[in-house]
């Protein structure tokens, strides 16, 4: 059998991200993206075989090659976005305006609001609907140049429900070309029927929701809402362990609405990331710096929420640590799968340069979701997982917000979305 080969030419800037191989970026590696100006790309059977100026890979074309001409367009590696909740039913409009008329989060979710209002939905959609709705969204992330996303469950809160969603998410895996990695937040919150029992939650999550999870080997990750409010620290550290037990690896939503310990608790278990951190202190930074925690910060829930309590991101870059950017796309707090949105946020929010914003959103993602090796850059033996933006400057991409600025998107060499 033929191999299949492409060739990409024509690119303005071709933004490898290329880091062989040597782990996520940290410090003034942030903000080094390696470009290569004219730059072209030769892929075969999906994977690149070499990047280089465009005179260095056109003599490897070979006859019966795809040409791929990106008309002085600016080529990146699609997005990996490493933080979503892309599986559940309805929308919370109604709370959207509800904030706008002053009511806070927390107001709404003690109304019956929020995280248990979707929960509600998602319990009674079908499997079928939840895929569907699922597709829709894939879509949606295609369009802004995104790759690769990190997929929680937690709008379930029962074992057969939370199920329900890893195995849509599984699905979705299958039957759109958007790369998914599985991650378990049954912790999410304490649902209605146990309000008072939060003891008996737990326990049920330990004891039947992790067992039925791991057997089917439908999640990599588990992750916890560690709040005051929701799970405690002590709370969140037994779900955590159980989940380490079971063999999977490790996120936490910390230090989200209060300095509660949660950046500290991450570092303890020395799980794969810290996301939110919108309190977290300088002992947290520090602790999730000791213990190689990545933070995931996601300024699109703060935009959302009409917060103005943005993570310290200059802050973690200065201590070293290789800082992530993701959307947090939910129907509540975060209802954008807009990489390009999370990258403007950064820089005009968090003091974050367009250069270190674009590796948070790539390479560094890739790494936080163990996929480093896999995606999130562009170097010979990745998968080839890029995107052709309607530019021919990278900053653009985050500078001329609100536009979808993604022109076609490649996943494994194979188009995903063209405009």
């Amino acid at each position: 059998m033929m191999s299949q080969t492409l060739a990409v030419v024509g690119c303005s800037q071709l933004v490898t991200l290329a880091n062989g191989g040597e782990g996520p970026r940290t410090g003034a590696w942030m903000s080094e993206l390696s470009i290569i100006e004219d730059g072209a790309m030769f892929v075969r059977d999906g994977r690149i075989e070499r990047v280089g100026a465009r005179s260095q890979i056109e003599p490897l074309i070979e006859t019966g090659s795809e040409i791929v001409e990106a008309g002085g367009r600016a080529v990146l590696p699609g997005f990996v976005d490493a933080h979503a909740h892309p599986v559940f039913a309805g929308t919370r409009a109604d709370e959207y305006e509800q904030r706008a008329l002053g009511a806070t989060y927390q107001e709404i979710a003690a109304r019956g609001g929020g995280i248990r209002s979707t929960v509600r939905r998602t319990r009674a959609a079908t499997f079928e609907e939840l895929v569907e709705a699922g597709k829709r969204y894939s879509r949606w992330f295609l369009r802004g140049g995104t790759t690769t996303i990190e997929a929680k469950s937690g709008y379930g809160l029962t074992v057969q429900d939370e199920l329900k969603i890893l195995r849509a998410i599984k699905r979705l895996n299958d039957e759109t070309l958007l790369r998914y990695v599985p991650t378990f937040l049954g912790a999410h919150d304490i649902p209605e029927e146990y309000r008072g029992r939060s003891e008996d939650y737990i326990s049920l999550i330990i004891k039947e929701m992790l067992p039925r999870i791991a057997e089917e080997g439908l999640a990599e990750y588990a992750d916890v809402f560690c709040e005051d409010r929701v799970f405690t620290v002590e709370e969140s550290r037994r779900i955590l362990t159980a989940a380490q037990s079971a063999g999977l690896r490790l996120r936490v939503h910390a230090d989200q609405l209060s300095l509660t310990g949660g950046a500290l608790l991450a570092a303890e278990l020395k799980a794969a990331t810290a996301d939110h951190l919108e309190h977290t202190d300088a002992g947290g930074i520090a602790a999730l710096k000791k213990a190689g925690v990545q933070p995931v910060l996601l300024p699109g829930s703060v935009y959302a929420l009409g917060s103005a309590r943005y993570p310290a991101a200059r802050e973690m870059i200065d201590a070293g640590l290789a800082v992530v950017l993701a959307t947090d796309f939910n129907p509540g707090s975060s209802p954008t799968p807009s990489m390009p949105m999370v990258l403007s946020l950064a820089s005009t929010h968090m003091r974050m340069t367009p250069a270190e914003a674009l590796t948070a959103a790539t390479v560094n993602a890739a790494y936080s979701l163990g996929r480093g090796h896999e995606v999130g850059s562009l170097e010979a033996g990745k998968r080839a997982d890029f995107v052709i933006h309607d530019c021919a400057d990278y900053r653009e991409v985050a500078y001329f917000f609100g536009v979808e600025h993604a022109h076609a998107v490649y996943i494994g060499g194979r188009v995903a979305f063209r405009r």
